[in-house]
């Protein structure tokens, strides 16, 4: 039955937007030449403007508003100016999250990048026939969901109670091993190593879509350029380092902050693991407990503000590195 829901959604919208478009193009169809070619351009981009500013601007100012307001003990809200900032920048534990974020910011996107480039580098080195083999086990993991991946590793940092059989795979290769004691690994907070054990799942997912991108990139490189270098005595490092990376620049700087936008609203994946708990929060959870927990509806606006502030920033330098990139060619 949801099957023939969601069938019957995208069916139907697909129709109305193939109505709506169809009817606009004969109401400009029907006017004077002069102004036919002045509104076309309108007719495509007006239904796509009107949803981003129902969709997206509006909720935005919304959310916007609402974080100026503080709630009550009875659920009532009131304007309390930046009542809800100042609260959240003077919680040491919401001041650990921001801590959080920066980690992860610091670290997946860095290292999805790299590992990316490295099995790049690697596969178009196989062969034809290997190559794809290998790049297709690299990147099955994105086909699965953010909350599927994390039950799957949840598995394999699985602890028990020493004595008892361990079903998660870390503790079993631990304990056979070491013949130590199992690790409650997802609870062990020293070093941030539970959350670093997070982040190796959103790595782990995104290596994929990273090696995908740079290894065409690569691809793209001309051979004359790769030949002069070596024809010159570079070796094979400095070769890819001097020549091929700084072709590649502007693919591996789009891969870089598209995983870090990713990165920088993660939820899911800490939502399923550990709900945010043994010192693992990070902005997407606080939002859900500030909402769903506390009932703050004002602070937790406040969160998804912060967020967009830093969000921003990124956006807009994709956004210029593009521009720039488009404007050499």
């Amino acid at each position: 039955m949801q099957i023939i829901s969601v069938i019957a959604s995208v069916v139907g919208g697909l129709a109305v937007s193939f109505l709506v478009y169809l009817g606009l193009n004969l109401i400009v169809a029907k006017t004077n030449t002069r102004w036919n070619k002045r509104l076309l351009p309108y007719v495509f981009l007006g239904p796509v403007l009107l949803l981003l500013v129902v969709f997206l601007l509006i909720p935005t100012f919304l959310t916007i508003y609402e974080s100026f307001l503080k709630t009550d003990q009875y659920g009532l809200q009131s304007f309390g100016g930046l009542t809800n900032y100042v609260q959240l920048f003077t919680s040491a534990s919401f001041l650990q999250t921001l801590l959080n974020n920066l980690l992860w910011i610091i670290v997946v996107p860095g290292v999805t990048v790299l590992i990316g480039l490295l099995v790049a580098t690697l596969a178009d080195r196989l062969g034809p026939k290997r190559e794809k083999t290998f790049k297709s086990i690299i990147f099955l993991p994105m086909s699965i969901s953010f909350i599927a991946a994390a039950s799957i590793w949840s598995f394999v940092y699985a602890y028990n109670a020493p004595g008892q059989p361990q079903i998660g795979l870390l503790n079993a290769i631990w304990t056979s091993l070491t013949k130590a004691d199992p690790i409650a690994w997802l609870q062990t907070e020293f070093a941030h190593s539970n959350s670093f054990l997070i982040m190796a799942v959103v790595i782990w997912l995104n290596a994929g879509f990273a090696m995908v991108l740079l290894s065409a990139a690569i691809k793209s490189v001309p051979e004359e350029t790769i030949e002069a270098a070596r024809i010159d005595g570079a070796s094979e490092r400095q070769t890819f380092m001097r020549v091929v990376v700084p072709q590649i620049r502007t693919t591996i700087v789009a891969v870089f902050i598209t995983v870090l936008i990713t990165t920088m609203k993660i939820f899911d994946i800490v939502f399923a693991m550990t709900s945010g708990q043994f010192n693992t929060n990070v902005l997407g959870m606080e939002f859900y407990n500030q909402f769903f927990a506390f009932n703050n509806p004002g602070k937790a606006s406040a969160v998804v503000v912060i967020l967009i502030i830093a969000v921003v920033p990124v956006i807009v330098y994709q956004i210029r590195t593009y521009r720039e990139q488009e404007a050499l060619r």
